[in-house]
């Protein structure tokens, strides 16, 4: 006889409940990073759109860092700890394969015993992290769950790289996803295209230094094919967008914020104009002084544009992220 399982019995739909930030204390202005490299400010800032970033101090680790961001997005949410059923950390800088820092931080933060796990998906890695919560709670394993997306990239910058040197910055974002009676996150569009998974990538793997004749620790460091990227994310992220809006039945006249990846601001405004976005139209532009932080950027950026006022508690807002891999997230949201 085969047996009968139970169905899952969670909420009818899942929201963004509450949002936290945390950046660390050390601003970096791009002064700091031309003594390493041949550029210019104008040079960087017409690149890229960043003139700051900030870096973290040793004290400023990725689970401190993830701690402060997720307190405060639990009190935002007004919950207590103990509420967290979940804990899921995004994060390509945490340099301990196992275990999982999801699991400290959850201990750091006394919320009990949560399902808590990493994800490693790049710049795209809030997303995922925001779908797969939105999966426990609407399946019922988790009431609420904690996501957090949160990078240390100045370990992995090469300081002589032209490139690259000016791209990273350091921090946490965190989100709290609990339940709504109404649809407030919308179908998730993702994916990855494997056969270009080399634009952006580590210059080398963990192991190359377990024998290093000299003993000396060094980290790999990050690098991309910076043409082939903008190319890929201009032209092809704003397709994932588009469907992304369409799949959640919202036009883009209906958003009131767009919140993608902050990586550059030439792509952003590129996709701004691919995607025909009205004026009325909020962009989140947080690159400028918070630089990219990977999978920190979006929840960061959102934890800005609600904080200064330039996006209010139940806006509609598109958020997408892609990165290595490559790998990329999109979907509609309801701020909290």
């Amino acid at each position: 006889m085969t047996a009968k399982i139970r169905p899952s019995k969670g909420a009818p739909y899942a929201r963004i409940l509450g949002v936290g930030g945390y950046r660390p204390t050390r601003v970096v202005p791009n002064e700091e990073i031309l003594k390493h490299i041949d550029s210019s400010d104008e040079w960087i800032r017409s690149r890229s759109g960043i003139a700051t970033r900030h870096w973290a101090g040793p004290e400023e680790t990725v689970a401190q860092m993830s701690v402060e961001a997720g307190g405060k997005a639990i009190a935002d949410a007004g919950l207590t700890p103990e509420q967290i059923g979940g804990v899921i950390v995004s994060t390509v800088s945490h340099l301990k394969q196992t275990p999982a820092v999801a699991t400290e931080i959850a201990h750091l933060l006394g919320t009990g015993k949560p399902a808590a796990f990493d994800i490693s998906a790049g710049c795209a890695g809030f997303g995922y992290g925001l779908t797969l919560a939105k999966g426990m709670v609407t399946d019922g394993t988790a009431d609420y769950v904690l996501v957090i997306g949160v990078e240390r990239l100045s370990d992995l910058t090469d300081l002589e790289d032209r490139a690259t040197a000016f791209l990273f910055g350091d921090g946490a974002g965190a989100v709290v996803v609990g339940p709504s009676k109404e649809p407030a996150i919308g179908p998730t569009v993702w994916g990855s295209e494997g056969d270009k998974s080399d634009t952006i990538a580590q210059t080398l793997p963990w192991d190359v230094y377990r024998d290093h004749p000299t003993g000396e620790v060094r980290f790999p460091a990050l690098r991309q094919e910076g043409q082939a990227v903008f190319r890929w994310a201009v032209y092809e992220m704003a397709k994932v967008a588009q469907q992304a809006l369409d799949d959640a039945g919202v036009s883009a006249e209906d958003l009131d914020a767009f919140i993608p990846h902050q990586a550059n601001m030439r792509i952003i405004d590129s996709m701004i104009k691919t995607l025909k976005l009205p004026e009325h139209v909020t962009v989140a532009r947080d690159v400028e002084t918070t630089g990219n932080t990977s999978a920190a950027s979006i929840p960061l950026a959102m934890e800005r544009l609600l904080a200064t006022g330039q996006a209010k508690s139940g806006d509609t807002a598109l958020v997408i992220g892609f990165g290595a891999g490559l790998v990329y997230a999109a979907t509609v949201v309801t701020l909290p």
